[in-house]
């Protein structure tokens, strides 16, 4: 590491260090130290997954409600395999490190992420401080939707042939009027999505900003790109309105706002930077 990356690592760990609380936000790149794709372009999505490159079907092609209605097998191919792999994934040693900064903070900590793939309970924190922007895919509503009812997945499997990436009977149904169940997660052009658990949650969060409106914030966000820009756009806002530092860690994206500390780098790699200058 040059002695530029060594003073901003330490700025970093200076804004940590004396931050009264922590916000953490998180975008697909904050995964892919467990494992997990990130989906990043045509090419990055087909990688992990060849059978759609066949079909010509890109991220945002299969991120669609559509496909609950045209084809729900290929539907909850696609999401169930998703769901699969999150279950399976063991998150990374940051997950661990940021929880621990969090912990330790008079003003305790938040999540807010666009990921869906709920590594964040996974790995132990509290899920009452957790903003899923999207939705969850551990998290299921009616396809119709027949109501407001939105449950957890816990007990749902899905059986999915990985060389069609169609799921296999039977698909998830809704408790109360046995319809296709999807996952309650906000897709592109979605008109369906039940919004309530996530509102609950973006509650949650500007009630715990609003408690530390006062105090140093110390933000650091891991791995959120440009190309779905929600997460870089509130840490922003967050350092406009509130006495906040923002740590940027992003392999290809670390520009920042004029005074804020731009890290080119891994998730991992760079939080294990920074506890160890801690």
């Amino acid at each position: 590491m040059n002695n530029s990356n060594d003073n901003l690592i330490e700025k970093a760990a200076d804004s940590i260090r004396h931050a009264h609380a922590l916000l953490i936000c998180a975008g697909a790149g904050m995964g892919v130290d467990s494992g997990l794709p990130d989906f990043r372009g045509n090419q990055g999505f087909w990688k992990a997954y060849p059978p759609f490159a066949k079909l010509g079907y890109s991220f945002i092609d299969m991120a669609n409600p559509q496909w609950f209605d045209h084809d729900p097998h290929l539907a909850w191919g696609f999401y169930g395999h998703r769901l699969n792999l999150y279950r399976a994934t063991v998150p990374h040693e940051g997950f661990e490190i940021l929880l621990n900064w969090g912990r330790e903070k008079p003003g305790g900590y938040f999540v807010f992420t666009s990921n869906v793939d709920g590594q964040f309970q996974q790995a132990g924190f509290d899920d009452r401080n957790i903003d899923e922007c999207h939705g969850s895919i551990h998290h299921l509503q009616c396809s119709t939707p027949c109501g407001e009812a939105i449950w957890d997945s816990r007990g749902t499997g899905v059986d999915v042939n990985e060389e069609t990436m169609k799921a296999r009977e039977p698909l998830p149904k809704c408790p109360s009027c046995g319809n296709l169940a999807r996952p309650n997660i906000l897709m592109f052009g979605d008109w369906g999505w039940l919004p309530r658990r996530t509102h609950d949650q973006q509650h949650r969060f500007q009630d715990w900003l609003e408690q530390n409106k006062k105090s140093p914030i110390a933000i650091v966000e891991c791995g959120a790109g440009t190309g779905v820009p929600t997460v870089r756009m509130t840490s922003e806002s967050i350092v406009s309105r509130y006495n906040a530092t923002l740590v940027r860690i992003n392999v290809r994206e670390p520009r920042v706002p004029r005074g804020q500390i731009g890290l080119a780098m891994g998730a991992l790699d760079a939080l294990s930077k920074i506890k160890n200058s801690l």
